[in-house]
C-alpha cells in the first residue's frame, strides 16, 4: 500500500483496530522497505511495559483517524515486538520472523516447490458483563442502652455550737420554744434528647481485576510429507 508523506506523518498516534473493530492500541512508529514506502507499524498496546507489537500495512486500511488491520486482537499483541522509541531498522531475522507470524510471503523470495498453508485454531479469550446482583442501603431504627454519670448536689445539715463568753451583749436569754428553719436543696438527674446527624453513609463500587483459568481446546493441522526412500535428503 503506496502511502504519501503526509498520510505516514498522519499514522503516529492513531488509533489501531483488529478486524472486528477493536482497539488494539495506537501506533507507535513507522518502518519503511528500501524503496521509501512505509510497510510496518509499531502498535502501543499499554500491555508489554517498553515493547510495543508490530504490524503489517500490507493489508491495512488506513482511515482519517484510525488503522485498521485484518488480524484479531491476539495476533498482533502476540507478534514480535521492538522497544519503544528505537530507531533502529529492522534486521533480517526480525522481518523473517514477522512475515512467519503474519503468515506472509517476504519480498524476493518464492517457494521451490508445492507447499500448503497449515493452519492452527487460536483462543481468543474476551469477556462480558452480565448482572451479579444489587447493592441496597437500608436504614433502620435500633434501642440500645446508655449508661452514664452525671454529678448531682444536695444540702446537707449539720449542728455548728458556738459557747457564749461572758459580757457577750448581742446574746438574749430566754426560756421556752423555739424554732428556726433553713431551706434544703437537692438535684436530681433528668434527661432530655435530640437528634443530630452524625456521618454520611453511601455505595460505591471499585472494579477489581482478577485472573481466573480458561480451559478450552483448539485444533491445529499437521504437515506430513510423503517422500520415497530414494528422494529423502542424507543428513
Amino acid at each position: 500500500m503506496r502511502l504519501t508523506e503526509q498520510q505516514v506523518r498522519s499514522l503516529y498516534g492513531q488509533d489501531v483496530q483488529d478486524r472486528s473493530g477493536a482497539k488494539i492500541g495506537s501506533v507507535g512508529q513507522v518502518w519503511a522497505d528500501a524503496a521509501g514506502e512505509a510497510t510496518w507499524v509499531s502498535v502501543q498496546t499499554g500491555t508489554t511495559g517498553r515493547q510495543e507489537s508490530m504490524a503489517p500495512l500490507q493489508s491495512a486500511q488506513v482511515r482519517q483517524d484510525n488503522v485498521s488491520l485484518p488480524y484479531d486482537k491476539a495476533t498482533v499483541r502476540g507478534a514480535p515486538s521492538v522497544e519503544t522509541g528505537t530507531d533502529e531498522p529492522l534486521n533480517a531475522q526480525q522481518l523473517s520472523q514477522l512475515y512467519a507470524h503474519y503468515q506472509l510471503q517476504q519480498p524476493g523470495q518464492r517457494p521451490e516447490g508445492p507447499e500448503v498453508t497449515r493452519s492452527e485454531e487460536r483462543l481468543l479469550v474476551g469477556t462480558e458483563s452480565e448482572p451479579a446482583g444489587t447493592a441496597r442501603l437500608r436504614k433502620h431504627v435500633v434501642t440500645e442502652d446508655v449508661h452514664t454519670t452525671v454529678p448531682v448536689e444536695h444540702d446537707e445539715v449539720r449542728i455548728e455550737r458556738e459557747p457564749i463568753a461572758p459580757g457577750d451583749r448581742r446574746a438574749r436569754a430566754g426560756i421556752g420554744d423555739e424554732q428556726r428553719e433553713i431551706p434544703l436543696r437537692a438535684e436530681h438527674p433528668v434527661t432530655s434528647k435530640e437528634q443530630v446527624p452524625v456521618e454520611r453513609v453511601r455505595l460505591a463500587k471499585d472494579e477489581v481485576v482478577e485472573d481466573r483459568p480458561v480451559d478450552d481446546r483448539v485444533r491445529r493441522e499437521q504437515v506430513d510429507a510423503d517422500v520415497p526412500e530414494r528422494a529423502r535428503r542424507r543428513r
